[in-house]
Order: C-alpha cells, then structure tokens, then sequence
C-alpha cells in the first residue's frame, strides 16, 4: 500500500480491482477523500490507498518507459536523453544511483515506477510517460 499523498496525474501503479490486480495510470488525486481516479486499461475508477500497490521498478518496466540499456562489467546503465540510472548488479534493483546532469542521487532500497516518474519529474523536470 502506498499513500495518496505519493501520487501525481501520469504515475503508473498497480490497483486491485475486484480481486483481479491490474496496472493502472493515475488520472487525477483527491487528497481531501485520499481516492486516486486511474485508469486500469478497463475503466476509470476511484481507488482508494488500500487498492492501490507501487509496481517494482525493474528492466521490463524501464523499456516500457523508453529507456535505453547499456552493460557495464556486471553493472548496467539505462539511459533516457541525459537522464541516467545505474544498478550495480544485473537484476539488482534494490540499490540505484541515478542522475541528471550535476544532480545525482543514490537509493539504497527498491523504487517504485511511480517514484521514479516522481523523480524524473523532479530532477528534469519533465513528465516521464509511457510513449
């Protein structure tokens, strides 16, 4: 379960929809209800927190946003204009360094799709969507 507070319109979660688990891009956030409007591929429909899970951030997930992936001696870098981001194991998404230009950035725990589109956002300033 993520917080409400987390989200933004574009940020792509995973929501639980009468029992069946779907992705889902965020349409709009009510933070006086705590309800995300997301689309789930079906419908738009109000979630509330407790429906509402982060996707692992994870290589599949980094090609569906466009990136590019580069081998580094057992490390590998994915890379999306001048942003960067580098795992030293592949595979291994639980310890992350990423960076835009002098801005770098170091995570020592598994990121959500949604907290990297957070932080691409914040870093470039420009949305990262699915193309």
């Amino acid at each position: 379960m993520l917080k409400i507070g987390e989200l933004k319109q574009g940020d792509i979660v995973k929501v639980n929809d009468d029992g069946v688990e779907r992705e889902g891009v965020v349409v709009r956030v009510n933070h006086v209800e705590h309800l995300a409007l997301v689309d789930n591929g079906v419908q738009e429909f109000w979630y509330g927190q407790e429906d509402i899970q982060a996707v692992p951030l994870d290589e599949s997930q980094l090609t569906k946003l466009g990136f590019e992936k580069q081998d580094l001696d057992g490390a590998v870098k994915y890379l999306k204009g001048a942003f960067r981001l580098v795992t030293p194991h592949r595979g291994d998404f639980s310890n992350l360094e990423m960076w835009y230009r002098e801005d770098r950035r170091h995570f020592s725990a598994p990121l959500g799709v949604h907290q990297l589109q957070n932080l691409h956002l914040d870093m470039t300033k420009v949305p990262l969507d699915l193309p």
